[in-house]
């Protein structure tokens, strides 16, 4: 369910420069706990929002997203050294995503590198930040290496198929491909533009100074986008099968058992968990995965049961969620399968109080109300 990420608890957390912009308004909006912030809950009605992130234009707050540089004679090949996917082949205006593994090859969290010219940053959820940051620094050793946090910048993020018609309007480039960027200036502001990861719809990040996030908001809303909050962004993720770190995938599990193999560079060379990844890799399988899955039944909540026919246990929910759409409610989640579950696309069934449903493993990317986009695999 929605609730596995969004909390109604606030203590503690801070505002998003975007939330704190928009208290001010006339008719401020609800805040809700998300990715370690507080971020507006929902700008209208839930079908609204879907309808955009799903057929046209969604403005949104990615304020949690904190960043990082990487400087140092060292930095590259450090970085390479504790990270999954590549580090020293990255193209210039160039990303990739990365699982950060311990000496046990089990995942500690999850991050983006970014090459910018001859410069690496990474850029981390508000959620996992302070965490991440100790677990890299300690092995900043004997290494010309510095982590410098970086401020005055914050992202807001585009979604939907017509995302590229709202740069185009605006004058900004878009991006034919995935993890790449593009820094312009613009109305006097200096942007950098990220395509990241999508599965139904292409997915951008704006980093604008903060003194121009009114001034950038103020624009994306006249370009033709709908705002959409977190509760529909995290619908839309699950009903996309992109899993997050904390909720889907947990510190116990080992990289190929999430299924995102987007995340692993088997030539890359050494680094921490590398032989653990390898050794799976070449040598066996895992016997459990993280799977896309569309249910007709009740919205479960996360760590619902899913079981065979039979009765035996096949895996259970880690995210679930109603999704409105126009042309009627669908019910998708994220579960971990056990091998036997997969075997003879076997039928799988949960309760949920005195209520039942059933569940499908997804084998393609499900068609909404717009034809799912490609991505390459790292």
């Amino acid at each position: 369910m929605i609730e596995t990420t969004i909390s109604a608890s606030t203590q503690a957390l801070p505002a998003t420069p975007l939330a704190a912009l928009l208290e001010s308004a006339a008719s401020p909006h609800e805040l809700t706990a998300y990715r370690g912030a507080l971020t507006p809950l929902e700008f209208d009605a839930p079908a609204r929002e879907t309808e955009a992130l799903v057929s046209a234009a969604a403005v949104y707050d990615l304020g949690w997203l904190k960043r990082v540089a990487v400087h140092g004679e060292d930095c590259f090949r450090w970085l390479s050294g504790m990270v999954t996917n590549t580090v020293n082949d990255l193209a210039p205006n160039a990303g990739a995503w990365n699982l950060v593994l311990n000496a046990q090859g089990r995942i500690q969290g999850d991050l983006m590198v970014w090459r910018e010219g001859s410069e690496l940053e990474l850029e981390i959820a508000a959620d996992q930040y302070e965490k991440l940051l100790a677990h890299l620094a300690r092995f900043i050793i004997m290494d010309d290496v510095e982590l410098v946090p970086l401020s005055g910048e914050v992202a807001l993020g585009l979604t939907g198929p017509a995302a590229g018609e709202v740069l185009g309007r605006l004058n900004l480039p878009t991006l034919a491909e995935p993890f790449t960027g593009a820094r312009i200036e613009w109305n006097g502001l200096d942007l950098r533009i990220l395509r990241g990861y999508g599965v139904l719809a292409p997915h951008y990040e704006i980093w604008v100074p903060e003194t121009g996030l009114k001034k950038l908001w103020k624009y994306l809303r006249a370009a033709g986008t709908v705002p959409v909050g977190a509760a529909s962004l995290e619908a839309f993720r699950i009903a996309e099968g992109i899993p997050i770190y904390g909720i889907d995938i947990a510190e116990r599990d080992l990289p190929q058992e999430t299924s995102q193999i987007r995340a692993l560079h088997f030539n890359k060379g050494c680094y921490l968990g590398q032989e653990i990844v390898e050794r799976i890799h070449s040598r066996g399988s895992v016997h459990r995965h993280l799977r896309h899955l569309e249910l007709t039944g009740p919205v479960p909540a996360a760590g619902t049961e899913l079981k065979l026919d039979s009765g035996t246990a096949a895996g259970e929910i880690t995210s679930a969620v109603q999704l409105t759409l126009a042309s009627g409610n669908r019910v998708f989640a994220l579960g971990m399968m056990r091998g036997e579950a997969e075997l003879h696309n076997q039928s799988l069934t949960y309760t949920l109080g005195t209520a039942s449903g059933s569940a499908r493993i997804l084998a393609a990317s499900p068609i909404l109300n717009s034809k799912p986009i490609g991505n390459k695999q790292s």
